[in-house]
């Protein structure tokens, strides 16, 4: 997967929160390229063979596990960390699951449920979903991002102002990412590797699926960056705009809420029309269906949309 990198991060070597005391899997100096083993969010709990009983007894304490950290020589507060994101090598296995109390419907959605997903990691087709839907891949980083400047433990779960899990599907192949430094060295790690996510990500988890990544690491000195930016090499949205979308709309005078009202009302839809389980609608629409802010001016009513893309059943 790669012939020219300078080292390489085994699975063995992560970590369950951040914590700027961690001693570096690495050092390495700018421009380094570099090879990461990474595990699913789940760190191997869920597998080939789980079913829904495994999710209702996930361990907590072992969720988002991130390769790392590096430090990168010459890396100091104010600068910025480029990372250049190479190439993905999927495994091929992922999951996405309801977990009981966690995503943007947990009120209408109280019962675990598990969905398994097998694909071909070579060609990366689409990846079948039941009996007809068929979902397009695109595989990217969920968390990825450096140290905190606060000292002690930190929980990887909610994104921070220097990256973390920002699950962006954008943050795919090709992508330039900069993230800003607080502490010496940056110490970055990377993991919750995807097979494929909507923007949004509505249900919680998206195709969680276990992958190398390979990413050149560089610096920006005095960056001043005060969150994460990136770069994409080109359209982003092509694996899923053929067949067009269907929408449904959340008006209402609370962005969260509209939000809800959209997927709500999508979950609905899909589950009418393709006579399905309205939580494995949920899941599904998590893993390919993209919430939009469409209007956020003409107060005292926000419009948000939720776009499903039609290929999955056509």
């Amino acid at each position: 997967m790669c012939n020219n990198c300078n080292y390489t991060i085994h699975g063995a070597q992560h970590h369950f929160g951040w914590d700027n005391s961690i001693v570096p899997a690495e050092r390495v100096e700018p421009g380094s390229t570099i090879l990461f083993h990474c595990h699913d969010s789940s760190a191997g709990q869920l597998g080939p063979s789980s079913t829904v009983a495994d999710v209702a007894t996930l361990d907590f304490g072992k969720i988002n596990p991130v390769s790392g950290p590096v430090y990168v020589e010459g890396a100091e507060p104010g600068d910025a960390i480029k990372v250049t994101i190479d190439s993905f090598k999927p495994s091929g296995f992922g999951w996405t699951a309801n977990i009981p109390g966690f995503g943007l419907l947990a009120d209408d959605f109280k019962e675990p449920a598990l969905t398994i997903w097998n694909y071909d990691p070579s060609t990366l087709a689409p990846a079948l979903f039941g009996e007809h839907g068929r979902v397009p891949l695109k595989p990217f980083a969920g968390t990825i991002g450096n140290a905190l400047a606060e000292p002690g433990l930190h929980s990887i779960v909610p994104p921070r102002r220097v990256g973390g899990n920002l699950d962006i599907r954008d943050l795919a192949a090709g992508t330039t990412l900069y993230l800003p430094v607080e502490v010496a060295g940056a110490l970055f790690s990377v993991g919750d590797t995807h097979a494929a996510q909507g923007d949004g990500e509505v249900c919680g988890t998206a195709i969680e699926s276990p992958m190398d990544v390979v990413l050149t690491l560089d610096l920006v000195k005095d960056a001043r960056l005060k969150t994460p930016r990136f770069t994409t090499p080109g359209p982003v949205t092509r694996h899923l705009d053929a067949k067009g979308y269907e929408v449904t709309t959340g008006i209402e005078t609370d962005l969260m809420q509209g939000a809800r009202s959209a997927v709500s009302q999508m979950v609905e839809l899909l589950a009418a029309r393709y006579n399905m389980n309205p939580v494995d609608a949920y899941m599904l629409v998590s893993t390919c269906g993209d919430l939009r802010i469409s209007e956020i001016v003409d107060m005292p009513n926000w419009v948000v949309s939720f776009y499903f893309p039609r290929c999955v059943f056509e």
